[in-house]
């Protein structure tokens, strides 16, 4: 997180990437996992607004009650993308 992330609440994040130049909105389960949801240029746009930011909130609360095997077979049927930090491959 290093300073870069701004939590909006509902389990949802706004993070800064390639030195501010993009945003991210992410979702949280618990700490385990991050679920970047949607990626937009700073440039392209300011900010989500408050109706986007509701329907965010409503996919973290959905996600986190995911299980693991869930998790899993979302990753194997390829609606969900895997990313790895340092090749390590955990759910």
């Amino acid at each position: 997180m290093a300073g870069q992330a701004v939590d909006l609440g509902g389990g949802v994040y706004k993070k800064r990437l390639n030195k501010n130049q993009h945003r991210s909105i992410i979702l949280a389960k618990g700490g385990e996992y991050w679920i970047y949801e949607y990626m937009f240029a700073k440039n392209d746009r300011d900010n989500i607004d408050d109706a986007e930011l509701e329907m965010f909130r409503l996919l973290a609360k959905g996600y986190q009650g995911l299980r693991k095997s869930q998790l899993t077979k979302l990753i194997e049927e390829k609606h969900l993308l895997e990313i790895c930090h340092d090749d390590e491959k955990e759910i």
